[in-house]
Order: C-alpha cells, then sequence, then structure tokens
C-alpha cells in the first residue's frame, strides 16, 4: 500500500512539473515569430528576413544511401527552401560510397535546387599522418581522419572553381547525420542570443543531441565555460564545479548556454572564421606557438564580432599531434576561434549551447524529447549527487592553459630522436616545457585510432599508460 502511494504521488509531481513547470519549451517569443513565418507561407526563403548568406556543410559515411534517400536529405532540402536557395551553398562529402551510396548522392544531387557541391570519393588513409606506438605499430589517429573529412566539406571555400569561393558568407551550418527539424535549425541560426536589433550574435551557436530521450550525447566535444568536461550527461548535463556557470544558465532556461566548446550534431558558426583572406595561422603545429599578434586582445565584448579585425585566420578542424593526448576536433575549432578572437584566452568567447534546439540519431528519440524535456527539471539534484559521487568532471591538467604561454606537459618521448630511421622504440613520458596551443581544455590521456582492413570503419580506444603525476 505505501508502494503504492509512494508510486503514485511520483506521477503526480512529474505530471505536475510538466504542465505547470515544463523545461525548455517556451522558447523566447522570436523563436515562435519565425515558427510561425515558416508555416504560414511557402515561399522560399520565409525564415531568412535578412537574406543573409548561408555554407552548410556536411560530412558523411552513407552505408546503403540511406542518409542521401530518407529522411536527413529531405530535411536538408526543406531547410535550403526556409533559408532561399539563391542564399544557399550546400556541401557534402561522402567518405567511401559503396554502390547504394553513390547512386542515392545522385539521386540527390538533382534534388537540390541551389548551388552545391556533392562529392563522394575513397580517402586515402595512407596519406594522412599516422603515429607509430611504442610496439612500433604505425596507427591512424581517429580525430585526424575525422578532422580530415570535415575539411573536405568546406573544400568550395578555398576552390576559385567553385561558386562559393567568391561569396562573403555570414553563417556557416555543419550538420551531422542528425534527425532534426528543419525550422529549428533556421532558429539555431537566426534566433540564438539576439541582440536589440533582432540579429544573433555569436561566434557558434550548437544545438544538443541526445542518443535517446534523456541521455545528451556529445560529451567528448562539450566543455562548460571553463574548460571543464561535462557532468553526468542528463539534465542539466554540466557539473557543479567552480563557478558552474554553465549549469546555471541551463537551469535559467537560456537559450544562449556559455561555454567554451560544443558540438550537439548541429552548429551555426559565424562564417567569418571559415573563409580564406587575410592571415593564416598554423595552429596544427604541437611545439609552435601561433603569431595572435594582429588579433585585438582587448575586446570590450567578445560577442561583438563587429570589433574582431578583418585579417582573421580561415579556421580548419584538426587533431592534436602528440601520440598518447587526444581531443575532439569539434572541440579544438572553437579552441582556435577562441584564440583568434582574444590571446589571452578570455573565457567570454560568444560560444553557446542552445538546449531549445535538439536533434537525435533516430526520428523516435526526437519525437520522445518533446515530453522528457518537458519534466527534466526534476533529474537536476540526482544529476548533482550522482556526479559528485563518481567524481565529475574528471581532471585535466592542461584545462586552465592559455595560448602562447609556457608550461610543463607530461608527454611522451621516444629515447631516439632519430626513432623513425632506427626503428628504436623505447621511450616514455617527459617533462617538456612548451608554449601552450589553443585547445588544451579540449583533450585527454587518451588514443584513438581507426582499424585496418575489414575494420577500417571501426575505431579502437588504446591502452594508454597513464603519467603518475596524472593518477
Amino acid at each position: 500500500m505505501v508502494m503504492v502511494t509512494l508510486l503514485s504521488l511520483a506521477v503526480v509531481v512529474i505530471l505536475l512539473v510538466a504542465v505547470l513547470y515544463p523545461s525548455y519549451s517556451h522558447p523566447p517569443q522570436h523563436y515562435n515569430i519565425l515558427r510561425a513565418h515558416a508555416l504560414i507561407s511557402t515561399d522560399p526563403g520565409r525564415a531568412n528576413i535578412h537574406n543573409e548568406k548561408i555554407f552548410i556543410a556536411s560530412s558523411i559515411y552513407d552505408k546503403q544511401g540511406k542518409l542521401a534517400s530518407g529522411p536527413w536529405a529531405q530535411n536538408l532540402l526543406d531547410l535550403v527552401d526556409l533559408l532561399g536557395p539563391e542564399n544557399v551553398f550546400l556541401s557534402v562529402f561522402e567518405d567511401d560510397p559503396d554502390s547504394l551510396a553513390r547512386t542515392s548522392l545522385e539521386r540527390f544531387s538533382k534534388r537540390v535546387n541551389c548551388d552545391s557541391s556533392l562529392v563522394a570519393e575513397h580517402v586515402d588513409r595512407a596519406a594522412l599522418p599516422h603515429v607509430k606506438l611504442p610496439n612500433g605499430q604505425k596507427r591512424l589517429k581517429r580525430i585526424e581522419f575525422l578532422a580530415h573529412v570535415r575539411n573536405r566539406a568546406l573544400a568550395p571555400l578555398e576552390d576559385p572553381e567553385s561558386s562559393a569561393y567568391s561569396v562573403h558568407f555570414d553563417k556557416l551550418l555543419y550538420i551531422n547525420d542528425v534527425v532534426f527539424d528543419p525550422i529549428d535549425a533556421a532558429n539555431l541560426i537566426f534566433s540564438t542570443n539576439v541582440d536589440e536589433t533582432g540579429k544573433a550574435k555569436y561566434h557558434a551557436a550548437c544545438a544538443a543531441d541526445f542518443i535517446n530521450p534523456f541521455k545528451y550525447y556529445d560529451t567528448f566535444a562539450t566543455r562548460d565555460d571553463q574548460g571543464n568536461r561535462i557532468g553526468v550527461p542528463i539534465y542539466p548535463w554540466f557539473s557543479d564545479a567552480r563557478d558552474a556557470n554553465s549549469r546555471k544558465d541551463v537551469l535559467d532556461q537560456k537559450d544562449a548556454v556559455k561555454v567554451r566548446s560544443c558540438w550537439g550534431g548541429m552548429v551555426a558558426f559565424n562564417a567569418r572564421w571559415f573563409q580564406p583572406g587575410g592571415m593564416r595561422i598554423n595552429l596544427g603545429v604541437a611545439d609552435t606557438t601561433p603569431d595572435l599578434d594582429m588579433i585585438s586582445s582587448n575586446q570590450e565584448s567578445a560577442d561583438d564580432t563587429t570589433s574582431i579585425p578583418n585579417t582573421v585566420p580561415p579556421i580548419r578542424f584538426r587533431a592534436s599531434a602528440d601520440t598518447f593526448w587526444d581531443a575532439s576536433e569539434c572541440c579544438l575549432v572553437h579552441a582556435d576561434i577562441e584564440a583568434a578572437v582574444n590571446r589571452s584566452g578570455s573565457l567570454s568567447t560568444g560560444i553557446y549551447l542552445n538546449p531549445y534546439i535538439r536533434v537525435a540519431y533516430s526520428s523516435r528519440t526526437l519525437f520522445f524529447l518533446r515530453i522528457s524535456r518537458r519534466f527534466e527539471r526534476l533529474f537536476a539534484p540526482f544529476q548533482k549527487m550522482l556526479g559528485v559521487s563518481l567524481g565529475l568532471p574528471t581532471r585535466n591538467p592542461r584545462r586552465i592553459q592559455e595560448v602562447g604561454q609556457q608550461y610543463e606537459d607530461v608527454v611522451w618521448e621516444y629515447d631516439d630522436a632519430a626513432w623513425l630511421t632506427t626503428g628504436n622504440m623505447s621511450g616514455g613520458y617527459r617533462n617538456v616545457t612548451r608554449a601552450a596551443l589553443p585547445g588544451g581544455f579540449c583533450g585527454s590521456r587518451k588514443l584513438l585510432v581507426l582499424g585496418e582492413g575489414d575494420e577500417m570503419r571501426e575505431w579502437f580506444n588504446e591502452v594508454v599508460e597513464i603519467p603518475s603525476s596524472e593518477r
């Protein structure tokens, strides 16, 4: 009897919260206005009232062509219609397509009514940078490969033969193989963190992606506004560590949750960071310091993108060069933007997570997110207690490093400097003083590698010895 009473009480509480105090169910009014414009008219470009130029990029592996022939493709076409075909360039790069995937992409290309580049090619993995392990094996970092294919989708921006080369794009939208609402995608681009004039202000704005109706998916790339990994991946996702500003923003139901990095399956960027021209900075070499002297370091507001000088690097995805240190390419790209904006590594970067915009990896999950979000506030105290008991967030010895400053890092070094030619693979961890590159907060002591041969689509987490100073 007591159990029945408790269960009944729990159901009543859940229903009351869902009805009277729902989470992320009532967005700011301008979101509803855009949605209304999108629904009451069929005019192309109806969601893009300022006719902003949008570069849409996606890198996919489309087994049997299910993406290019299914809802994902239709959602892309619907999004192009909302933005206006004359305002959009669509770039899709497909890696190692099978015959069905090639056929699907060709059919999809005939339905695309905007400027586009739809490329399906085999990636020569042997030509990509590899790392050598102490056992003599030569392996391809998973992140190195992912950075390469993501950059292939950005190739039209640097191709003089492409119509995208001469266009000044306002926003760049990167979309993974996710299930999404096209109107939500438009709201992510145009409604996140709007100013008094109604224009969105951000360097990057991410959707929130979910693997099921309760579990946030992209823990590898998401970092709170102080560079911490997230907590237990249920609402409010972020931990209570330190100032916990990101967690507070979520609990306050903000549409622009301050973070240092995010991805969430769909990200809108200020496109200026990715377009060629001006100064180029090599941010991918581990032992060099980017020359950011030409980047203004005294911005009054990092959200004020109009104050950033025209001389900026074309940002690209990259991997960490250290052998036994990995960081998501989707986190490092935000770190490079942050470094370009402010040499001091300011935490106020204008990079936001928008929990009103949610995507999923199945239509079923996306549907149930409409329901689960209504009572997710109830998870907050349990998420906090569980995070504390699990010791989250985990420690990152490079989290507070500032770009260009000298730090002592623990890195793997071989005893023989000529190990590539001599084959002497003996070595160990050494304390090395070097200048910090952007993205120390993104990484952790691990090595993710791709399989070989029949396992080329699989990835593995190599067993990595942890230095005693980091245990």
